[in-house]
């Protein structure tokens, strides 16, 4: 399957556009999330929002996930070798992290400064493994 995957001139490309809409999954909803815990939108309850929004973001991290894991294997030797993998890793643990520690301190319920700062946080580490997946291409 991993050959097949490797060889034929269109899965390659298809497993990225999946990849690439599981990630606009992610930080779409995470920025709404955001711009909530910032203060807009106040007639739009936090709780349904975030339901949906998480429910989204769940769903796209496991595209990305999914579609990840297989590109990865089509070259997991020549990735293992490269930095900028590496550090893209070492920021989604990072960011998986950060959002536990989110949840488990109910943030969404007390959009309070740690609130923010741990949304900011959370931006710049998806904006980071954006760009180091887009780095990669090149390292």
């Amino acid at each position: 399957m991993i050959e097949g995957l490797a060889s034929h001139p269109w899965a390659y490309p298809a497993l990225e556009i999946v990849h690439l809409l599981g990630i606009s999954m992610i930080l779409g909803n995470l920025f709404l999330i955001e711009l909530r815990v910032f203060g807009f939108g106040r007639m739009i309850p936090v709780e349904p929002l975030a339901r949906l929004s998480l429910t989204l973001v769940i769903i796209g991290f496991s595209m990305a996930a999914l579609s990840g894991l297989l590109m990865f294997a089509t070259q997991a030797g020549e990735l293992l070798g490269n930095r900028v993998f590496t550090i893209k890793m070492l920021l989604l643990m990072i960011a998986g992290g950060n959002a536990a520690w989110f949840h488990a301190r109910s943030s969404l319920a007390q959009p309070d400064a740690m609130a923010r700062v741990q949304m900011v946080v959370s931006a710049v580490l998806w904006v980071s493994i954006l760009s180091a997946g887009r780095w990669l291409a090149y390292a």
